[in-house]
């Protein structure tokens, strides 16, 4: 999956949690999130002179959902619940999420749907 059919994808499906996604569209998704944010930071600063935010807390805001959209999708794809997700409000599972976020997907079918590279 490409860079343009990764966000196209991620704004397709931003209320999507069921299904798989791999890796290459969550990693994708993060860098878009990532270089928008920068973005944002730049404009709020040009314009408000690092006072104000409001561009980048509405970036962050239409940016939330599908984030957390392709990030169940993401855990989908190596054959655990969304709900592992919530580890990352533990100091640990930052690291735990970061490294499940590396794994190859469930070669094959698993119970969350299809591979999605067809595998």
């Amino acid at each position: 999956m490409g860079f343009t059919e990764a966000i196209r994808s991620g704004f397709s499906n931003y209320v999507n949690f069921s299904g798989r996604a791999p890796r290459s569209e969550y990693w994708y998704w993060a860098l878009f999130a990532f270089l928008v944010s920068i973005g944002a930071d730049i404009i709020d600063f040009t314009l408000f002179q690092g006072g104000n935010t409001p561009i980048s807390y509405i970036v962050s805001l239409a940016l939330l959902l599908p984030g957390v959209a392709v990030s169940v999708r993401r855990l989908h794809d190596i054959d655990r619940t969304g709900w592992w997700l919530l580890i990352v409000f533990t100091i640990i599972g930052i690291f735990v999420l970061l490294y499940w976020d590396c794994v190859k997907g469930t070669t094959g079918p698993n119970r969350f749907g299809a591979d999605p590279l067809g595998g």
